[in-house]
């Protein structure tokens, strides 16, 4: 064998390790067809969605048709959870518009996690808190949606220190 061809079967045994084959001798693709013939792949789903868990009836939902609440939305509870959240966390702040910003953002987060540890069954939470700078101006802040008097409802509180005023409203809106 000349030194040629020891280096092209070398190349093509590192060729073949590695998972790609590229050789012209002849007997290397000899060594590759029958590997090929012997081989085979298979491919298997554990979880095919033909097969279906005998032991696991199906689930079946119904409607329940309750137009009505079976507890009410507990107005006090919430606004005591506004007044906590934004009595702890802007007590020493200052207006900042960038940081005011963030502010608005992470406490309606904070006030919508803790409405949402009441469990209120059927009731959708809605959450806004506005925060603005006190300096001698007036400002009306208002909201509109469909509404159904009877089961819908909210609760706010206002809170202000000597820089910043804040509104945390929680919009509880009954689904039937």
């Amino acid at each position: 064998m000349s030194s040629s061809d020891i280096a092209k079967d070398k190349a093509a045994r590192l060729l073949k390790k590695r998972g790609s084959v590229s050789g012209s001798s002849t007997s290397n693709d000899y060594n590759i067809r029958s590997h090929r013939k012997q081989s085979m792949s298979t491919i298997s789903f554990i979880d095919e969605p033909s097969h279906e868990d005998p032991s696991r009836p199906p689930v079946r939902m119904e409607n329940t048709f309750q137009m009505a609440p079976g507890k009410r939305f507990p107005h006090g509870q919430i606004t005591g959870i506004i007044k906590d959240v934004l009595e702890g966390y802007l007590a020493e702040e200052k207006y900042e518009p960038e940081l005011c910003k963030q502010m608005t953002k992470t406490l309606s987060e904070v006030v919508k996690a803790r409405v949402k540890e009441l469990m209120i069954a059927r009731y959708k939470i809605i959450c806004i808190v506005h925060i603005g700078q006190l300096n001698a101006q007036a400002v009306r802040i208002g909201s509109r949606c469909l509404w159904e008097s009877n089961n819908d409802t909210f609760a706010s509180f206002e809170y202000r220190n000597q820089s910043l005023f804040a509104l945390g409203t929680v919009y509880g809106i009954y689904t039937e």
